[in-house]
C-alpha cells in the first residue's frame, strides 16, 4: 500500500506545484478571489504531499528503546497535520477572501479570460493526478465501495489522496463558475460566491479528514478481514481446542499488534503446549503478513470465560 500510496502522492505534488504557480501569475493578473483562492488551495495541497511523503520516511525509522513498537503511526500524526492545514489555509482562507469580495465586489477587467483557460487547464491536471489515486487505490480496494474504502483503510496516504484530488476538482468547477458568471454579468459577487464555496468545500473534507485521522491516532483494530483471517489461523491450529479471545492493533498502516488467549488441551505437557504456541503464531503470521507483533497466551477454556 505505502508503495501506490507514495505513488499518487508524488503524482499529485507535481501537479498542485504546476497548478499552483499557473493560478498564482492567473490572479496576478486579473485579482480575481476565486483565482486567489485556488491559488492558496492549491499551494497548500502541494504542501500537504510533502507532508505525507515526510511521513511515510520518517515512518520507516527502526523502533529504539523509547519507542518499542517503531514509529508506524507517524503516517497517521502528517496525515492529521494536513487536515488541519486543509482547514485553515485552505478553507478559512477561502472562505474570507469570498466574504470580503462580497462586501467589495468588482468585475474582472484586465486579462479576462486568462482566469477561464487557468481553470481550464487545471482541470485537466488535476484529473490526471486523481486517475492516479483511482488507478492505484484500485490495486488495494478490492470489492469494496469507495466510501466504505476510504472509511476503513489504515493506510493513510490514499484515502487522504483521492479526497484532496476529488475536493480539489469540485473546487475548481466551483471557481470556473464563479469565473464565468463575473465576466458576463460583470458582477463581481459571484467571484466571491465561488470562493465561499470553495472554502466550505475544503472545511467539510478538511474535518472529515480529522477525525478519520484521530480515529487512526487512537488505535484501529485490524479490519474485519484481517482479523477473521487470523482467527482461522489460530482456531485450525492442532493443539489448540478454541480461541477464547483477541484482540488486535495497527501500529501504523502495516504492522498490527495481535493478542489473543488460546485455551489448550489441560492434560498436554509444557513442551507439547509450547509447540502448539510456536504453530499458531506461524500460521498466524503466514495468513496475515501484517502481524508482525504476536502475544499468545496457553490457558484451560472454563465457562466463567465470555
Amino acid at each position: 500500500m505505502a508503495g501506490g500510496g507514495n505513488k499518487a502522492v508524488v503524482a499529485a505534488l507535481l501537479a498542485n506545484t504546476g497548478i499552483a504557480i499557473t493560478k498564482f501569475a492567473a490572479w496576478g493578473l486579473t485579482q480575481s478571489a476565486s483565482m486567489l483562492a485556488e491559488s492558496i488551495h492549491s499551494l497548500a495541497d502541494a504542501g500537504n504531499q510533502v507532508l505525507l511523503l515526510v511521513g511515510s520516511k520518517r515512518a520507516k525509522r527502526e523502533a529504539n528503546e523509547l519507542h518499542q513498537f517503531g514509529f508506524g503511526r507517524e503516517r497517521y500524526v502528517y496525515s492529521f497535520i494536513v487536515a488541519i492545514v486543509l482547514f485553515s489555509v485552505g478553507g478559512l482562507f477561502a472562505l474570507y477572501e469570498g466574504w470580503h469580495k462580497i462586501h467589495d465586489p468588482h468585475g474582472i477587467d484586465n486579462w479576462k479570460w486568462v482566469p477561464v483557460a487557468v481553470l481550464v487547464a487545471a482541470i485537466i491536471m488535476e484529473t490526471l493526478s486523481f486517475r492516479t489515486a483511482i488507478v492505484e487505490a484500485n490495486k488495494v480496494r478490492g470489492p469494496v465501495g469507495w466510501a466504505k474504502f476510504i472509511r476503513n483503510a489504515r493506510s493513510p496516504e490514499l484515502p487522504v489522496i483521492l479526497l484532496e484530488d476529488f475536493a480539489a476538482l469540485t473546487g475548481l468547477v466551483f471557481a470556473l463558475i464563479g469565473v464565468v458568471l463575473t465576466l458576463v454579468t460583470g458582477n463581481g459577487v459571484f467571484d466571491g460566491l465561488g470562493s465561499m464555496a470553495i472554502g466550505v468545500l475544503l472545511v467539510v473534507v478538511a474535518i472529515f479528514l480529522a477525525i478519520e485521522m484521530k480515529s487512526l491516532l487512537l488505535g484501529e483494530s485490524a479490519t474485519r478481514e484481517s482479523q477473521q483471517k487470523i482467527v482461522d489461523a489460530i482456531e485450525n491450529t492442532v493443539g489448540v481446542q478454541r480461541l477464547i479471545h483477541i484482540k488486535t492493533l495497527h501500529l501504523g498502516p502495516e504492522e498490527v499488534l495481535v493478542a489473543a488467549k488460546l485455551a489448550v488441551d489441560s492434560a498436554a505437557d509444557s513442551a507439547t503446549i509450547a509447540q502448539t504456541i510456536d504453530a499458531a503464531e506461524l500460521a498466524i503470521r503466514a495468513a496475515e503478513p501484517m502481524a508482525v507483533h504476536v502475544y499468545l497466551e496457553p490457558d484451560i477454556f472454563h465457562e466463567d470465560y465470555t
